[in-house]
């Protein structure tokens, strides 16, 4: 027998229907509530709404699980390759052999952008955000592919629009940072793996020979596997919601890359290193900024520490704590900064004050940290956050358009002027 909840409003009683989900997770559905009462439900941020049912990602903030498609984040992270991620998300299943192979071999030909993207690109101003820069580059991937436009168009069309993106945002995204530091652009190499192309459109100069650090490939591969996709949060929601409309995938995504901008999403490890700065400008004492974490009355805030849905150690950050360390030793890199880092690191594993409070660095601190190290711009950090988000947001799209899912449309509560009669302006 289905389980019921029962809502009293009004002196009237509704029975509505409950569901489970497969982690038993239970949620009353009120989607005909408002039919049967003619009242809606309030919940600013939808913190405690679900907009939809999802076979992707499973998220236990309070015993800190990340699964995707069923399998833990620490498997993931160890044995996998971030492609191979990418096409789990996608497509539900760990690829055999030969769809593996098909898939890597599919992104590494689709890597090229075509050259009208160079003018799109520097007819920006060279202040431009990256972020903005990337979000347009994607959405005008709409004008090269306008048989993209209809997202119903068939599943080969569908497939080969996923494709382009995945193999094309790294080419955009080192064309972004090489055009605003007004550096020559790098064409992906086909050799290369997907990580080490991209660290070598990044960073390889005419004037240098290069050759990517297997280390630093590594750690990043990991970053982008930890952030590819983390259920229902701000840009997600974005993309689902935008693709709602039958949007293209194009424009879904680039409406997820904006959303990813803001400080409070994608912009955290950026903060991460404004914080570090800040305390190393004021002398770098590690002991006074941790004092005034502590005090209540004080509003500095510790950056980077603590996750609003991780009520334990978020598992994604014991993950990379490993390998920033392995890069900082690596790379033998000396920058106070980084110093400043490993000190605050130290106390909050520590102290019984943030050990309490399970304020333990999360995954935006050691992130922010390895970019850092290899010499990425602060502003730039929101970018590799994307880059890794990519398959999860495709994933996300996809499902819903297969789901047929309708047209999100939230209801509001008015709280403005009641009618009103116009009056005329000689009068007012």
């Amino acid at each position: 027998m289905s389980q019921t909840a029962e809502i009293k409003a009004d002196g009237q009683s509704y029975e509505l229907p409950m569901m489970e989900g497969s982690e038993q997770e239970k949620a009353i559905d009120i989607g005909k509530f408002r039919a049967q009462s003619g009242i809606i439900t309030i919940d600013p941020g939808f913190k405690n709404t679900g907009s939809t049912t999802s076979a992707i990602t499973f998220l236990d903030g309070e015993k800190g699980i990340l699964r995707y498609r069923g399998y833990p984040i620490e498997q993931l992270a160890e044995k996998s390759s971030f492609l191979e991620v990418a096409y789990l998300l996608i497509y539900g299943d760990l690829p055999s052999k030969d769809e593996h192979d098909k898939f890597t071999n599919q992104v590494t030909r689709r890597s090229l952008v075509h050259e009208d993207i160079k003018n799109i690109l520097t007819g920006f101003p060279s202040n431009a955000h990256p972020m903005g820069v990337l979000s347009s580059l994607v959405s005008s991937l709409t004008a090269f592919y306008p048989q993209s436009l209809d997202p119903h168009r068939g599943t080969d069309m569908v497939n080969l629009s996923i494709l382009r993106l995945i193999a094309k945002l790294p080419t955009i995204a080192a064309w972004t940072y090489k055009n605003k530091i007004g550096q020559s652009l790098n064409f992906p190499v086909n050799e290369l793996d997907y990580v080490s192309n991209f660290l070598h459109m990044m960073f390889s100069v005419p004037t240098e020979e290069y050759s990517v650090n297997p280390v630093v490939a590594q750690a990043l591969d990991k970053l982008l596997i930890l952030h590819a996709d983390h259920e229902q949060n701000c840009s997600t929601s974005t993309v689902r919601l935008v693709g709602s409309s039958q949007a293209s995938l194009y424009s879904s995504i680039a409406s997820g890359i904006c959303a990813l901008w803001g400080p409070l999403h994608g912009g955290a490890n950026q903060a991460v290193i404004e914080m570090l700065e800040r305390i190393k400008d004021d002398g770098g004492d590690t002991k006074k900024w941790m004092d005034k974490a502590k005090d209540k009355d004080d509003p500095f805030r510790l950056m980077g520490f603590g996750h609003r849905v991780y009520k334990n150690f978020d598992p994604r950050a014991r993950i990379i704590k490993k390998a920033a360390d392995d890069v900082l030793a690596d790379l033998g890199v000396n920058d106070p900064v980084l110093d400043i880092a490993k000190g605050l690191e130290e106390v909050a594993l520590s102290d019984e004050y943030f050990v309490e409070r399970k304020l333990y660095p999360n995954v935006d601190f050691y992130s922010g940290i390895i970019y850092r190290a290899l010499g990425i711009p602060v502003e730039f950090f929101t970018v590799m956050f994307a880059l890794g988000r990519l398959p999860g947001w495709i994933a996300q799209w996809k499902e819903m358009t297969e789901n047929n899912e309708p047209i999100g449309r939230p209801r509001q509560i008015y709280t403005g002027a009641t009618e009103r009669d116009y009056t005329d302006l000689s009068s007012r």
